[in-house]
Formats: structure tokens, sequence, C-alpha cells
């Protein structure tokens, strides 16, 4: 009985330990985590809860992120984005005494999401001398406005610098913002201002009437939802372009270019669907029409191409880091060419060509060169380097195409014996005699490009005394200046002047010279 009775004790006794130890370590004191003001969380340890021995944190795709402990305070040592969540394990070594009785270590995991600060307004009404300020929803510590970073004491309202009168009474700027200084800045956000007006408002960028790159993006914004300006309707792009219009947000839409952009030199208009006023312009004048002025491809850039591409008597050797052969990088170029050289392509080059070559500068061979590369591809045969032949130069430029008939170039001596010599990638293939124009209707001086090719037609006009001819027949002709052209004709002898200004051969030259002067080539006259 008495044994009975010392075992019930024994036994109720380790109940009663048992239970005070459950007690003890459900009571003990334990690590809590909360918000920060600064830092990522703060690490609160009431009395006896014991130290921090280590704090772990991850990512959400479990990637350990590296932090540090500062008076209770968890410090990312790498920058964060708003909004992330991530987990924090805590892990406190607790009092030696206690540890028997509650354990040594006790390990906390916690959820923490870094704290995000969100614009309230992209579009404000601002009165007229009233600084521009954007608003936060939350406290800011760091912001970017217009690409330029800077800390800031937090604050919910943050002034952009800008104060509304004048040209600065509309505008828009790229803002972000992040509550703590080891956040990473998230993608700027667009905000637009415009003074309070009872009419419809808009700010265009880049701003109408100045120069527009042929691949920028268009980007319109109203002061009222795009929605109750536009309708359904989108604006009309002269002369049509590819490309799309998005809506960037509910005030603003913008025109992305693809492929060769707007064309070099073009002139660009948009047509709007409804009237509005053009916000920094003065008085209150509506119009449905914005233009704007894409810049012409540069000359050093054009006899670069038309180098490479096969066109000149030079070839271009670019240097290092010369543009790739991406559309944009090829755009870019047309604006700011790349360094490099020309080189003749013939050592016995005549010396008038020689003498006709500028480089980066306007001349007759750029000028046959462009005519030429027109003709061989359909477009019109100006001698005028406008958007479109721009857009076939970069595209065969990128192809790596190049034009494979030589070159060829026809001068004419004036002087008796009166002769044409013709001559292609480095010879001279013929020397024959000809006429030039008599005294009373004489050959003009100069280098040409021929501008009409054609095999066989018919020759009229007036004659020194008045007195008209009408020649048909006429075979093998490259008109190169005003009605004067390389042809063959019928004479007893050659040598002499004896033409209306045209340069006569015998028929068997005349036929050997046609299949070398298409359009483009150069004719020179000299004495």
């Amino acid at each position: 009985m008495r044994v009975r009775v010392w075992v019930m004790v024994v036994v109720l006794v380790l109940v009663l330990c048992a239970a005070v130890a459950a007690a003890a370590v459900l009571a003990w004191p334990r690590a809590h985590l909360g918000a920060d003001d600064v830092g990522l969380a703060r690490i609160s340890l009431p009395g006896f809860a014991g130290r921090v021995t280590a704090v772990e944190v991850r990512s959400a795709d479990g990637t350990a992120l590296p932090v540090t402990l500062r008076h209770g305070q968890i410090w990312p040592l790498r920058t964060l984005d708003s909004g992330e969540r991530v987990t924090v394990e805590v892990a406190v070594r607790r009092p030696g005494w206690a540890g028997w009785l509650v354990g040594r270590t006790e390990r906390r995991t916690f959820t923490v999401e870094t704290p995000r600060a969100r614009l309230l307004g992209h579009w404000l009404q601002v009165k007229e001398g009233a600084p521009v300020t954007v608003a936060f929803d939350a406290p800011v510590s760091r912001v970017s406005l217009a690409g330029a970073v800077r800390s800031i004491a937090p604050r919910t309202v943050v002034p952009v610098g800008v104060i509304a009168t004048g040209s600065d009474s509309v505008g828009a700027i790229e803002v972000a913002g992040v509550s703590r200084p080891w956040e990473r800045l998230p993608a700027p956000v667009r905000v637009s201002w415009f003074p309070a007006r009872p009419y419809t408002q808009l700010l265009a960028e880049p701003k109408p009437g100045t120069e527009l790159a042929p691949d920028r993006r268009l980007v319109l914004t109203f002061s009222g939802p795009v929605a109750d300006v536009l309708g359904s309707r989108r604006p009309v792009l002269s002369p049509a372009t590819p490309g799309r219009w998005r809506l960037l947000d509910a005030h603003t839409i913008a025109f992305t270019p693809s492929g060769f952009g707007f064309g070099l030199g073009a002139n660009v208009r948009v047509s709007l669907p409804r009237a509005a006023h053009v916000a920094g312009q003065p008085g209150t004048t509506l119009t449905r029409t914005l233009d704007w002025q894409v810049p012409e491809g540069s000359t050093l850039r054009l006899q670069q191409l038309l180098a490479q591409l096969g066109y000149l008597p030079v070839d271009w050797q670019p240097s290092a880091g010369a543009a790739s052969l991406s559309t944009h990088a090829q755009l870019a170029a047309a604006l700011a060419p790349p360094p490099g050289q020309f080189v003749w392509r013939f050592l016995n080059t005549p010396p008038e060509l020689r003498a006709l070559w500028l480089p980066g500068r306007p001349n007759q061979i750029t000028r046959g060169a462009v005519m030429a590369f027109e003709h061989d591809h359909n477009l019109v045969v100006d001698a005028l380097a406008g958007p479109r032949t721009w857009r076939a130069l970069i595209g065969d430029a990128i192809a790596g195409k190049r034009r494979d008939g030589g070159y060829a170039y026809v001068f004419v001596h004036r002087s008796v014996p009166q002769s044409l010599n013709l001559w292609h990638d480095g010879r001279v293939i013929l020397k024959s005699p000809g006429n030039t124009g008599v005294p009373a209707a004489p050959t003009a001086l100069g280098t040409f490009p021929v501008f009409e090719h054609i095999p066989v037609g018919r020759m009229s006009g007036t004659n020194p005394d008045g007195s008209h001819y009408n020649d048909p027949g006429i075979r093998w002709i490259s008109y190169f200046h005003h009605g004067e052209a390389i042809h063959a004709f019928t004479r007893a002898s050659f040598g002499t002047p004896q033409s209306l200004g045209c340069v006569e051969l015998p028929l068997a030259s005349a036929a050997k010279v046609w299949p070398y002067t298409p359009i483009g080539t150069l004719v020179t006259i000299e004495d």
C-alpha cells in the first residue's frame, strides 16, 4: 500500500514538472519582428528572451539575401525591389540558466514585404504660379526626377523643381520613388501637368515644329482621358509610316515607328480626330494638325553607303567600331557618320575624275551615283537622296548587296582633233574621234551625269539660222546636259566641231559606248 502511494506521488510530481515546463515554454518571452522606419525590419527581444545569434533572409525563390543586424535593425546589403516578399528566420540563444527548462535556442520565421510607394496622380492641373509637385501614398526617401536620383528627407509630396509660369505651365517628367534607401528604384512613371483650362490641352513629345529622329516614338498626352478626347479613333500619320499607336495610360497614346521609321528628310504630320490646344503655345487656338521635320541624312554617310554598295570610284573602309547592321544603328549612322576613310578603287583613275571627289561635300560624283542607284531601284531619278532613297540604301547595306557593273566614266576633248574616251574599271577601253558643237552652239564645258538613256529616238530643235531640224532614228542616245547627248551620227569625218551641242560618234563607237553610259554615268567635256 505504501509503495503504491509513493508511485502516485512520483507520477504526480513528474506531471506537475512537465506542466510547469510546458507553461514556461509557452509563456517565456519570445523574439518579435516588426516594421522599421529605415531598415527591412526590427527585432524586438523582451527581457530574458536571450540574444540574436543568426538572421537569415531569403527571397521568394529561396535565394539567400545578405543582411546585417544593427541595433536590432535588419539592413539588406544589396538592393531589393519595392513590394518584394522575403522570408526572415531569426535564431535566438536563451539564457543558460533557463536553457534546461525552455530550450537553448529559439528559431522564429517571419514573412516581410518591402514597402511600396505609389504615385497618387499622373495628370496634374496646376494653377499659374504654383510649384509642380508629385504626391505618393507613402513617404519616399529616394526619388528619380527626369533620371536624376537624389536622397531626401522622407515625405509624401515632392516638388519637381518647376514653377508653373510661362512655358513651364505645361510639361512632363519621368518620376520614380522608394521608401527605403536600400530599395531599387522601379521603372519611372510619366507625370504630366497642364494649366487649368476649360478646353482639351495636348502635350506632344517631341515638341511640334522641332526635329524628329527617324525612329523616335511620338507621345501625345491629353489633359482629358483619351477615350473622351479621341473616342475610338486614332491620329493619322502623313506620310503613312509603318508602326502602331498604343495606349500608354488613360491620358497618353504613343506611336512607335517600325522598320526604317519616318524616313530621313521627311515632313511628318499628325492629324487629330478632334482639335486641341497645344499646351505651351500662346493664345487659345485649337488645332488638329501637328508637324515635325525629320533631319536629312548626312552627305558623308550617303557617300559611305554608295561606296560600300559599289556606286562610286572609291571604297570606304570603316574604322573599328563601325555601325552595326541593325536598322536603328544604320539610321543613327545616317545622322552621325562613323569614322573611316575613302580609298580609290583603281590606281590609274583619270585626274579629271579625281578632281571631282569631295568627301563629305556635294559633288557630281555623288550626284551621278545617287541617280544610278535610284534608276537601279525603280525610284524617281531626281539626284536627291530623299526618304525612299535612304530607305533603299540602308536596306541594301543591311542585306550586304553590292553593284556588279563596275564604274564607267566618259571624258571628251573639245580641242581639235576632238575625241571621246571611255574609261571603265581602271583603264580606257575606247578612244574614238567625235564631233562637238559648232561655235554658234558649243557643247557646254563641265561634268554632267547622264539622265536619259535610249537606244533609238527622234532628235529635233532649232538651227543657229532659225530653221528647224527633225531627225528620226538616231541611235545610241545618252542625254547628259539639257538637249546635249552622246549619240551616233553619219558624217563624212569626225574630230571637228560639227554638231549643235551634242557629242557625235561613228555608229560602231556609239554602239560600244552606249552600254557603258546608263543613267548616272558622268560625262566630262573639257578643252
